[in-house]
């Protein structure tokens, strides 16, 4: 049973939204909090392919060894990570539709040992917060909405135009 779901209709064809999907370089655009995902094993992404997945939490910066574990070009693919007794598997199906692409997430949390299973729920919701807007994201991305260069641009305006502190006295 998922711990959380999402689906999203992306108005692009459904070869080009699993290319953007699966294309390593654009793993920051769809997930922000990955600053870096690399290929373990030679060759085309397929099944059995081992990635290196580092994610930038809280300051610190955690990695993980992510498998696929099932790939259909155009059709679906599975990730499976386990880091520390925490075991997340991503399952991604891809429907070609009237509009274009639907793309539905499906995502399982597993853990083992005591102390993981006694924090599950509050793993799962921070999975959730972290990853959850993923496929809202791919979606932005392929039609043309950046939201994750625009809040690094509103980010630096910001910097730019805040008023240097003043220790002037009136």
């Amino acid at each position: 049973m998922a711990d959380f779901r999402s689906s999203v209709i992306i108005a692009k064809p459904l070869d080009e939204v699993f290319a953007y999907m699966l294309d390593l370089d654009n793993i920051h655009e769809i997930m922000p909090i990955v600053v870096k995902r690399e290929k373990l094993t030679e060759g085309t992404i397929t099944k059995g392919t081992m990635l290196k997945e580092t994610r930038r939490v809280r300051a610190s910066d955690i990695t993980s060894t992510i498998e696929v574990l099932e790939y259909e070009e155009n059709r679906r693919f599975t990730t499976k990570s386990d880091s520390n007794g925490l075991i997340v598997e991503y399952k991604y199906d891809f429907y070609e539709i009237s509009e274009g692409t639907q793309v539905e997430l499906e995502a399982t949390v597993k853990t083992t040992g005591l102390r993981m299973k006694l924090t599950k729920p509050f793993l799962v919701k921070m999975m959730k917060h972290e990853d959850g807007n993923q496929l809202l994201n791919l979606k932005d991305m392929l039609e043309g909405n950046h939201p994750v260069e625009e809040a690094e641009e509103e980010k630096q305006e910001e910097e730019l135009t805040e008023p240097a502190d003043e220790h002037k006295k009136d």
